[in-house]
């Protein structure tokens, strides 16, 4: 998708997979086009992603761009004034409130490039990237190598034994998977009552 703003058109892109599925990179090659384009560009990623720096967008492959780092989605817009294209980094991260402010910028003649997890460690829906989805006019899903045997990867696989849907890390904690290769964690609960029979 490397469509150019037109005056007055705005409109919403997605760009979704799992980790190690070229996600980030994907965005940073629409942006760069942009800046080829010499529109003006807003990139943000959220302040909780500090896995590669603090202070700029990194795909795995280390390309990068210089951003600003928001903690609320809310900032965004005031942040976006000027900008012809707003580029939106692990989307998944922000709450759900991001869709609104993903509406308002598109509203306001903005193009909007969003990248992010579509599925947690669970293979669960990551919100707010559904919503996102559903009133995108662009979607673009991008798929990882599965790492045990080599086929399109749609599944992110946990590695350590956490529970909660957010936990930072790269491939020390994740790596691809197929369908076929992805083993789903054992629910939480399942957990506690297995450790209650065996205490029985």
């Amino acid at each position: 998708m490397d469509a150019i703003v037109q005056q007055h058109s705005g409109w919403i892109e997605v760009v979704c997979g799992s980790m190690f599925s070229g996600k980030t990179e994907e965005l940073i090659r629409r942006v760069r086009r942009a800046q080829i384009a010499r529109q003006k560009i807003a990139l943000f990623k959220p302040a909780i992603d500090t896995r590669y720096s603090e202070s700029e967008i990194v795909s795995h492959d280390a390309q990068k761009l210089p951003s600003r780092v928001v903690k609320d989605a809310n900032e965004i817009i005031s942040l976006s004034l000027e900008a012809q294209v707003v580029a939106i980094d692990e989307a998944q991260f922000y709450k759900k409130n991001l869709v609104k402010v993903c509406k308002t910028l598109a509203n306001m003649g903005k193009r909007v490039i969003i990248a992010g997890l579509d599925t947690d460690y669970r293979g669960e829906p990551f919100h707010p990237i559904p919503e996102l989805l559903a009133i995108a006019e662009y979607i673009t899903k991008t798929h990882a190598i599965c790492v045990v045997c080599g086929n399109p990867a749609n599944f992110t696989q946990r590695k350590t034994k956490s529970s909660n849907q957010v936990v930072i890390g790269t491939s020390d904690i994740y790596e691809a998977r197929c369908r076929n290769c992805y083993e789903l964690p054992l629910d939480p609960a399942k957990k506690g009552r297995q450790k209650e029979k065996k205490k029985k």
